[in-house]
């Protein structure tokens, strides 16, 4: 992290003024330096409907299939206490939420937006743990769905703690308020070799040497998941930085933000191979150059 800073705070306090520019758009914490401008909605916007109008990018997704099971209901959950649920994004914590149980394994690809608030649960007809809100800092939220059920999706989220997942009820009314779609991006990371990959539909394109955290800030593992892009008007360490659904498992804050995990680019080439981030994944040009090209939602396995 060097990687997040004071200016996240303001950026979600800011985000609603540009969201119309990002219908289809990504955008993330904001690094020190860096301040969020006009440019960057149409910057950011742009690359997302590349990506989502190219051949190699996410497809349409299929409604829940009928299996015959009996669909388990939703937990009722009241205006008030809907309101008093807290909000899964990179700024809170769900301590309630269930750990990702297999946090090495691929997932199918399937991603999810919520096109409108949606409760999360702890299991299907189980009780409410939070809220997945449509839009992350002024972008549309996209997570991996990692387990599913007859008329239920289990997700990845993006809040404390680092593998928290969570079931969105996917059935009846409910499913026309979900946005499904299958990624075929993966990007693995290997810390200890100081490598990370990028595949599409299983082909390789291309492996990089990379820095990773240092010791006393170690890069976490596990399933997590490429939650913006950030493409800064006036950059200063990378022209892009992703942000992923992950924190900092030795910094509750840093600059400021919440401790944030992510992957950018970084200016001295000398670094990489080496640990010395605060937990952040700093890659060549060459890999951010590839890297900006996948969706959001896609799934990231830190090894």
């Amino acid at each position: 992290m060097r990687d997040w800073s004071q200016r996240i705070g303001r950026m979600a306090a800011g985000a609603s003024q540009s969201a119309l520019s990002f219908s289809r758009g990504r955008i993330g914490p904001v690094p020190r330096g860096v301040a969020a401008g006009a440019g960057l909605a149409v910057v950011v916007g742009a690359v997302v409907a590349a990506t989502i109008s190219s051949n190699s990018g996410v497809t349409l997704g299929r409604p829940v299939a009928s299996t015959g099971e009996q669909i388990v209901q939703p937990v009722r959950v009241s205006a008030a206490e809907f309101a008093k649920l807290p909000r899964a994004t990179t700024f809170t914590s769900i301590p309630a939420a269930p750990l990702d149980p297999p946090p090495a394994a691929a997932t199918s690809g399937l991603v999810v937006r919520p096109l409108t608030p949606q409760v999360v649960y702890l299991g299907p007809g189980k009780a409410a743990i939070g809220v997945l809100p449509a839009t992350e800092l002024g972008g549309p939220t996209w997570v991996p769905v990692v387990q599913t059920s007859p008329g239920w999706e289990r997700v990845l989220l993006p809040s404390r703690p680092n593998r928290a997942t969570g079931w969105i009820y996917a059935a009846g009314a409910n499913a026309t308020q979900l946005d499904t779609r299958r990624n075929p991006y993966l990007i693995r990371i290997d810390v200890a070799a100081r490598r990370l990959s990028v595949f599409l539909s299983g082909r390789s394109l291309g492996t990089w040497t990379v820095a990773v955290g240092e010791r006393s800030t170690p890069t976490p593992a596990g399933r997590t998941f490429v939650l913006a892009l950030l493409a800064p008007p006036h950059p200063t360490y990378s022209p892009l930085i992703l942000p992923l659904g992950f924190h900092s498992n030795t910094l509750s804050t840093f600059g400021g933000g919440p401790g944030t995990v992510g992957i950018h680019g970084w200016p001295t080439p000398s670094i990489f191979g080496r640990a010395v981030s605060h937990g952040c994944v700093r890659v060549p040009k060459a890999a951010l150059t590839i890297l900006s090209h996948a969706p959001l939602g896609t799934l990231v396995l830190i090894s």
